[in-house]
């Protein structure tokens, strides 16, 4: 009886620690992820984390890009925000931003990776407030339009159950306002933003949205781009591991009627 005991824990332990490696392996699925890379030109420093990836600019202080999965299972959860603070990344090769760096800037901490998004993981909520996932935001456009369509995209992460983001600034010229109290630790501020989402399956899809960075009232509609036009405006790749003849007929096109 006692060896028949033995074995039965001991089944049980193996079965517990294999749903915990089944269930970490689910959540950090996106570090092996390749619907989530982007082809960026420019020089930047990568970076994975745990819920998501980014392309950190060192010069500018800013992600160039925030690529991550939506499942409808991530878009609710007890991981809220309140009492997680931004936090410097000690990843990045110079000196980190920090939170104080925004302080009386006129521009608020916006989140590229929402923290709406990774209420499903405490340390995935908690590596949204890393300031290499922050972008100088006007308030409005941070509190409204693009809180809007970070909304939808939860929306459409249950109707679809996955859907694929990236995000990040659009900078024009070569003159960019700055912000920050020292001469060698300014931020770019963008002149807009983009965001583009995709969804696989029977009924692939793609639309883009672009955003300028300011108080301005935007309507969704007047917003939507096809992924083409915010390649061309970026020049970067986005959703490069699809096949070709996939990738081009879906990112040629955009309506939010297709959703």
């Amino acid at each position: 009886m006692k060896r028949i005991t033995i074995i039965i824990a001991a089944m049980m332990l193996l079965s517990l620690q294999s749903c915990g490696q089944k269930v970490e392996k689910n959540e950090s699925a996106d570090q092996h992820n390749t619907l989530t890379d982007v082809r960026i030109p420019q020089e930047t420093t990568p970076l994975q984390r745990y819920a998501y990836k980014a392309w950190y600019s060192e010069s500018m202080r800013i992600p160039l890009a925030v690529a991550w999965y939506l499942t409808g299972n991530h878009v609710s959860g007890k991981y809220k925000r309140g009492g997680v603070a931004f936090q410097p990344d000690e990843d990045v090769k110079g000196d980190p931003v920090t939170t104080f760096d925004y302080m009386q800037s006129g521009y608020s901490r916006g989140h590229m990776c929402p923290s709406g998004d990774n209420k499903w993981n405490q340390r995935a909520q908690e590596e949204s407030f890393l300031m290499t996932n922050i972008c100088p935001q006007n308030g409005k456009l941070n509190g409204g339009d693009w809180n809007d369509l970070e909304m939808l995209c939860r929306t459409w992460a249950k109707r679809y159950d996955r859907v694929y983001i990236v995000c990040g600034p659009i900078l024009r010229g070569n003159n960019h306002k700055t912000i920050g109290r020292q001469r060698n630790r300014r931020i770019t501020v963008p002149e807009a933003f983009y965001k583009v989402v995709m969804r696989t399956g029977k009924n692939p899809a793609a639309i883009g949205f672009i955003y300028e960075n300011n108080g301005s009232s935007q309507p969704m509609r007047q917003a939507v781009r096809t992924v083409d036009e915010i390649e061309k405006l970026t020049g970067f790749d986005f959703f490069s591991a699809l096949e070709d003849h996939i990738e081009n007929r879906i990112e040629a096109k955009a309506s939010l009627k297709d959703w």
